[in-house]
């Protein structure tokens, strides 16, 4: 065995590598500068380490969160979770803030927050100051559907991250917007635009997340919309901002220019009319109920505004085998008849022509021949010619009227004799004041009628020109805007109901009906027979012939220039053709011999005569009989 001895030589090595190791630690020590810079680091590491420990414990998500293209990290996606459960997945799907997509008639911007439309732009209309018309922008809409999950969570859709794409079929552009739960399920926004087409199919539908929703909670869909000003006189367009609808099997109908809430049932779509211009929301298949809300948002018509009205809808929604399955349209689009008409889903109602007959006349008499007197002459013009038309086609009844009145003048004299003579007897004097008229063929009532036959056409005219999208900014002599009024002087204060300014149509138009209505009254007057209490009859008419110019002149200021373009050249005609009948066509020594031949023939008496005759005899038995008795 070999014996162990002390190894001088390992010893020296030891001694020289530890020598080497103190020289190497002595050159290798930090300066007083890396010192302190190694102190200040590990200082920033320790507040670092302190402040994501706070961030951890009072992180909560938003929804501007939501509402970005970046990719949660992951202790916010911890949070997420914590707070989003199944639908935190969406958070990890990248995607643009916005979506852009251009067609031919709009320049639409979809928001991946809430995967609705952020911006609608009209590509070819612009407002009273020329700047582009938006229905929607700067958040003055919101689309959101409101569920519930399985986990007992409420959502709202606009508060959510939606992955949007944009796809072609054909000459059609498909936006999908994916609130994504994973890659295979989730819910989608789906819009198809089409070229030339204000129309977009637009459905929401889920697909595997049967077992995300809870079924037992509400599932809603709420539409709000605050609607931007577009045309120069406030009053004028908030007048004709309203919502539309049409509910309970297709019956259209509208909630007017007021504050409203009302319930509905059954509805196929519900319009925001913002007088040129709508926003639509259509269904296959009908809501069976809704709620709509309409708030006027002008306090002060003398302020400049930027919105008219606010309106809401708030739709309860059914699921369908644990999914969400419904199809609908959107329209955004001027509220032109002939465009509403084409899509035939009864949208044309949106457009205010007036009920009954008044709509029927405008349907299919006046609109027909205003766009085709429009087709080739300067709307300004095509108005002259189509009221030059009306008043042709209603001449015949103006000249009834006026001869119905030239009967009653020459027989006035006749007629004051026999009240004079019957003056005690009142039933007696009307008793042979009906037999004069009968054997002169001539009646009050037949002077009356033809003035009546006139009432449906000016209302429906009343009803026509504001509605007629065709005269939007189209301008005619001085006139800018035949849809607005014709400013030709603003005043630096606000009359009351007047405004602050003066329009001349208006002035024209008031000037015109006076003359026509001392005409017209003068004629009235003269056929009046004398009698106890006329002096109050003719102070009364004497007072509308300026009345009527006055409340022309005042309510129509803010009106439509084309409607009083129209009330002028219709009463410039109407004197024309009163001073034609009066001068060329009626001569009273005529009208006077027809009467005195027609008093001598025997005059059969109509059902309506016999029956007035039978119950004025029984009314003079009856007098008789209590005249007796109080003798008695």
């Amino acid at each position: 065995m070999e014996e162990k001895k002390f190894d001088i030589k390992s010893i020296i090595g030891f001694i020289l590598i530890f020598g080497i190791l103190v020289f190497m630690m002595y050159q290798n020590q930090p300066t007083p500068e890396e010192l302190e810079a190694q102190k200040k680091a590990e200082q920033e590491k320790l507040e670092a380490e302190k402040n994501s420990s706070k961030q951890t414990e009072t992180l909560v998500t938003t929804s501007e969160d939501y509402g970005t293209s970046q990719v949660l990290d992951s202790t916010q996606l911890v949070a997420a979770q914590s707070k989003l459960g199944a639908l935190s997945y969406a958070l990890t799907v990248p995607g643009e803030a916005i979506t852009t997509v251009n067609t031919d008639v709009f320049e639409l911007k979809f928001n991946r927050k809430g995967g609705y439309l952020a911006e609608v732009k009209l590509k070819n209309f612009v407002d009273y100051d020329s700047v582009p018309i938006y229905l929607i922008k700067d958040g003055n809409s919101a689309f959101n559907i409101t569920f519930g999950t399985s986990d007992n969570r409420t959502f709202n859709s606009k508060d959510l991250p939606f992955q949007p794409s944009v796809t072609k079929s054909g000459d059609h552009t498909i936006v999908s917007m994916k609130l994504k739960v994973s890659e295979t399920a989730f819910l989608e926004y789906r819009y198809e635009l089409k070229p030339n087409d204000y129309m977009i199919d637009f459905s929401v539908k889920s697909q595997g997340l049967s077992g995300v929703f809870n079924t037992s909670l509400p599932l809603e869909l709420n539409w709000d919309l605050k609607a931007y000003r577009h045309a120069k006189s406030i009053s004028y367009e908030n007048r004709y901002t309203d919502i539309h609808y049409e509910h309970e099997n297709g019956k259209p109908d509208y909630t007017g220019a007021r504050d409203t809430e009302e319930d509905l049932e059954d509805v196929t779509w519900i319009g925001y009319k913002q007088h040129f211009f709508t926003s639509v929301l259509l269904t296959d298949k009908a809501f069976k109920r809704a709620r709509i809300e309409a708030e006027d948002l002008v306090e002060d018509e003398e302020i400049d505004t930027v919105f008219t009205k606010q309106f809401s809808s708030k739709i309860p929604l059914a699921y369908q085998g644990g999914e969400i399955n419904q199809p609908m349209d959107f329209y955004f689009g001027p509220s032109d008849f002939k465009v509403l008409n084409d899509y035939g889903r009864n949208l044309d109602e949106i457009v205010p022509f007036g009920w009954g007959i008044f709509g029927w006349i405008n349907r299919y008499i006046f609109m027909p021949l205003f766009s085709f007197l429009g087709s080739f002459l300067p709307y300004g013009i095509a108005i002259v010619v189509m009221t030059i038309l009306t008043k042709i086609v209603l001449s015949f009844v103006q000249y009834k009227q006026f001869l119905s009145q030239a009967k009653m003048k020459i027989l006035k004299p006749e007629l004051d004799a026999v009240r004079e003579k019957y003056k005690d007897n009142k039933l007696k004097a009307q008793q042979e004041t009906m037999a004069i008229q009968s054997r002169a063929g001539a009646s009050p009532l037949s002077g009356c009628l033809p003035g009546l036959m006139q009432i449906p056409v000016f209302y429906a005219l009343f009803q026509f020109f504001p509605s007629a999208f065709d005269l939007r900014q189209q301008p005619f002599l001085w006139a800018k805007d035949l849809s607005s009024y014709d400013s030709i002087l603003d005043l630096p204060f606000h009359i009351p109901f007047y405004g602050s300014h003066v329009s001349l149509f208006p002035i024209l138009a008031a000037i015109a009906i006076f003359f026509y209505m001392k005409m017209t009254t003068g004629q009235q007057m003269a056929t009046q027979p004398t009698q106890e209490g006329m002096p109050d009859m003719a102070k009364m008419m004497k007072y509308m012939i300026y009345f009527s110019p006055l409340l022309m002149l005042v309510f129509f200021n803010n009106y439509a220039s084309g409607l009083s373009l129209y009330y002028f050249i219709s009463n410039l005609i109407s004197i024309g053709i009163m001073l034609v009948i009066k001068n060329y066509i009626i001569d009273e020594e005529k009208v006077l011999a027809k009467i005195e031949v027609s008093k001598t023939k025997p005059k059969k008496q109509n059902k309506f005569q016999k029956k007035m005759a039978e119950m004025m005899e029984q009314a003079e038995q009856q007098k008789q009989a209590q005249q007796k008795g109080k003798k008695k």
